[in-house]
């Protein structure tokens, strides 16, 4: 027997479609779901998705888009991680970790060596204890009137045991995801 709201025996599950409606399952109709508007970015919608359902209802997210980027000026690809979304009622259950790993493994089949994500400080422990690791560097990003520092701590995993990030500036050459 669980209690009523636990989630027995979660799994991820690749996502047909996620839009709009099912973020405002996730994250409620706020004006700022993830906390970071104050960024003032312009950002990637993702072209892959991954969730976690409680019967009909989305309560996780992760989203996949590979991108352009240059480290110390060799040009590369890393599979860009972004909307990241456990339901606040369902936190503290290990969700963000099982759509996290789905959405890696799925990764994993693309080839890439190392994943990336931008996320808030605030988070920076979760995705350490998930195996990502700050960059120290600056992480320089397109948007829409040139390129632009990224204000938001950057994170990387490798794909790969194999993986070797090359040392230098990093630059995003797209808009974040």
């Amino acid at each position: 027997m669980t209690d009523r709201g636990s989630l027995p025996h979660p799994t991820a599950v690749r996502l047909a479609r996620y839009t709009k409606t099912e973020q405002s399952e996730i994250l409620g109709d706020g004006p700022d779901p993830f906390g970071v508007a104050e960024a003032g970015l312009t950002w990637l919608p993702k072209e892959d998705h991954f969730g976690v359902r409680q019967g009909d209802r989305l309560v996780a997210h992760a989203g996949l888009l590979r991108l352009p980027l240059s480290i110390g000026g060799v040009d590369t690809e890393f599979m860009g991680v972004g909307g990241v979304a456990v339901a606040p009622d369902v936190r503290g259950r290990g969700l963000a970790r099982l759509v996290l790993t789905a959405a890696l493994d799925h990764a994993r089949t693309t080839g890439l060596h190392h994943a990336l994500l931008f996320c808030r400080p605030l988070l920076v422990p979760l995705y350490e204890r998930l195996g990502w690791r700050t960059l120290d560097e600056d992480v320089h990003v397109e948007q829409p009137g040139g390129t632009v520092k990224m204000p938001l701590p950057t994170m990387t995993i490798p794909l790969r045991a194999d993986a070797h990030r090359p040392d230098g500036p990093v630059h995003l050459r797209s808009l974040p995801m």
